[in-house]
């Protein structure tokens, strides 16, 4: 029977990193993953439920987040959806996808360029400290693709300011398919 893992996330997954995992994990498993961006992380705890029998028989879902919540869209200066909404969000995204398979991998929110006028790094960071640990306390383990971007970010998010450059999807996807496969 072929193995089969599911990449759950917003666009730094499906411009991302998700267009390299599958092609790293050919010869591994499966890779199922939305044609859609997952967007918010409400918005992907809906998903979910569309998306069940897409995901029946993953052993391994791997999911991302953030970027859409942390966001100022409106310009009021508010985010998109506040900490304790994210936090709850997750949360259940987690231990919904728990009920599929064990095994759940949370990637942490990307930083943006410092210029990029509609998301704060500073927000970005407090939401992936809030959320870790008490997803960790679940069992879930944890991507850090923050600190792997983070760690040039000039070359690794592209004019935008906020989606990844092709090097660093790649160095994504190459995180991303080591945390699948030591799971698998």
């Amino acid at each position: 029977m072929e193995r089969k893992v599911a990449l759950l996330g917003d666009s730094i997954r499906l411009y991302g990193y998700g267009k390299v995992v599958p092609k790293l994990l050919k010869k591994k498993a499966t890779v199922f993953q939305p044609k859609e961006n997952c967007k918010f992380a409400k918005n992907l705890l809906r998903m979910i439920f569309d998306l069940q029998e897409e995901l029946k028989g993953c052993e391994v879902i791997h999911f991302n987040c953030g970027l859409w919540d942390v966001a100022n869209i409106v310009g009021d200066g508010a985010l998109f959806s506040t900490d304790e909404e994210y936090v709850q969000n997750v949360l259940r995204i987690a231990a919904t996808l728990q009920k599929i398979t064990p095994k759940v991998i949370f990637a942490t929110t990307t930083p943006v360029h410092p210029d990029y006028p509609h998301n704060k790094n500073t927000d970005i960071d407090r939401f992936n400290a809030l959320v870790v640990p008490k997803l960790r306390e679940m069992g879930v383990q944890i991507n850090d693709l923050n600190s792997l971007v983070a760690q040039d970010v000039a070359g690794n998010i592209c004019e935008d300011k906020i989606h990844l450059t092709i090097k660093g999807a790649e160095r994504c996807a190459k995180q991303v398919a080591e945390f699948i496969e030591a799971a698998l």
